[in-house]
């Protein structure tokens, strides 16, 4: 409960941030360009504030219900306009301005973006050294010829100081399914065969298929709770339990338990434990859970304690202030690449609508890395604000990429696109974004009651 506090200040500030950066884009432009703002609203409904400018009277909105806003312009197909300002009229404008005046938004969006990720690179990014640690033998990794203590220091030569910043690079050889190489501490070179990953394989299941592990401290793994009616209290697991293997896998920290109970449920394994000094073998049925859209196991145990990483396993993912805004121009561009990717691998079907996310999970989503830190918070916002810039610049009616379609024709043919044509176009926008929001909604759903 007390999450709610921290997940929806996060969210509002996250949408109300975003929505004010990317409408300021066309209402900068507009005012510049010599158009009539009559209304800078953020949210729609019910004003809870508003005021006006001392420059031709725009009126600024802050509305009930923080899930957009809008521009409205002095336009004569939306009312009466006045003999003396015809000339601030939107629809009075060349072909060109209009066309930088809606394309303002999202480019807005791509500037914060990248503003986010240069101070986020400023700042430093805290991250677990890609060390390796035990590996499983039906993994990509392990195939490869990674094994544990191998050191990752590039992924097809970006650096990658961090095991997120590893994942983040192979994330585009797995969907493009081609071969990355990996260079390791010691000047080797591995590939890694995303070619021949199932087509099917869904990017969500991408840790699993890679299968890369840190390399942790080893500490005893004592069990401090067992949950009644648990598999781990069935089987005759108690409290002050110490586990030493699974099905003979040595269980050298907390995560080597959860990782090899979490990807087994319904399966029997053999658990040996040490108790009043006496070594114990305890047949065990993994129960199984649902989260999200994967099905884990888990015993029902927790841990007496888990030591915190030492400070050597960590790396500081830093730059200059300089070197630093052509990183944050790296990874937007980066960044939106992979979202296209992703949309077209939807669009296509090989990819699950799984992926879609709504309000909801961007709100859990920002209430995380909010309480992660200013960093990760940091990283959350340029990844939503260029998501936001790149699905404004599709091709599709209602979006700022509709419009700019249609003034594309208009620039190649001379003549505006006919009143009809864009009505039939409003009409399928309409229908793919009410599709698109309800399949977001129905995942959003599906993953908070599951």
């Amino acid at each position: 409960m007390d999450k709610i506090f921290i997940i929806l200040p996060a969210f509002i500030f996250t949408i109300a941030l975003l929505v004010a950066i990317h409408e300021f884009g066309h209402f900068w432009v507009a005012r510049k360009l010599g158009v009539k703002v009559l209304r800078f609203s953020i949210g729609f409904g019910m004003p809870l504030l508003r005021f006006k400018g001392k420059k031709d009277d725009t009126e600024f909105v802050v509305a009930s219900i923080p899930l957009g806003g809008y521009v409205k312009m002095l336009d004569e197909r939306e009312g009466d306009v006045a003999e003396d300002e015809l000339h601030q009229a939107f629809n009075r404008q060349s072909v060109y301005k209009r066309f930088a005046i809606v394309f303002a938004g999202p480019l807005v969006n791509f500037i914060f973006a990248v503003f986010a990720f240069w101070l986020m690179f400023v700042i430093g990014v805290q991250g677990v050294k890609p060390v390796m640690g035990k590996l499983d033998s039906t993994s990509i990794a392990w195939q490869s010829g990674l094994r544990s203590g191998d050191h990752i220091v590039a992924v097809d030569g970006e650096q990658t100081p961090t095991l997120n910043s590893v994942y983040e690079e192979l994330l585009e050889g797995f969907l493009d399914r081609k071969p990355v190489t990996l260079k390791l501490s010691d000047q080797r070179n591995i590939t890694f065969r995303l070619d021949q990953v199932d087509k099917n394989a869904e990017p969500s299941s991408l840790h699993e298929i890679i299968g890369l592990s840190i390399k942790l401290p080893v500490e005893d793994v004592i069990i401090s709770e067992v949950t009644p009616d648990s598999p781990a209290a069935i089987a005759g697991i108690q409290s002050g339990d110490q586990i030493i293997s699974i099905d003979g896998q040595q269980i050298e920290h907390w995560r080597d338990l959860v990782s090899s109970v979490i990807h087994r449920p319904g399966m029997t394994v053999t658990i040996e434990l040490a108790r009043n000094a006496q070594r114990l073998l305890l047949p065990t049925t993994i129960g199984s859970v649902r989260k999200g859209s994967q099905t884990i196991g888990r015993i029902g145990v927790r841990p007496k304690s888990v030591s915190p990483l030492p400070e050597s396993m960590y790396s500081m993912h830093q730059y200059g202030v300089f070197t630093a805004v052509l990183k944050g121009i790296d990874k937007t561009w980066d960044l939106s690449v992979l979202t296209l990717k992703m949309l077209g691998r939807i669009v296509i079907g090989e990819a699950s609508i799984k992926n879609i996310s709504g309000p909801i999970t961007i709100a859990e989503v920002a209430g995380q890395s909010a309480e992660m830190g200013i960093e990760s918070f940091l990283r959350f916002l340029a990844i939503v604000s260029l998501s936001l810039g790149v699905i404004n610049l599709l091709p599709i009616p209602m979006l700022d990429g509709g419009h700019l379609l249609f003034y594309l024709v208009e620039m190649a043919k001379g003549s505006p696109v006919s009143d009809q044509v864009q009505e039939v176009g409003l009409k399928i926008g309409v229908t793919l974004l009410v599709m698109l929001m309800s399949v977001a909604l129905y995942n959003d759903f599906t993953r908070l009651f599951n």
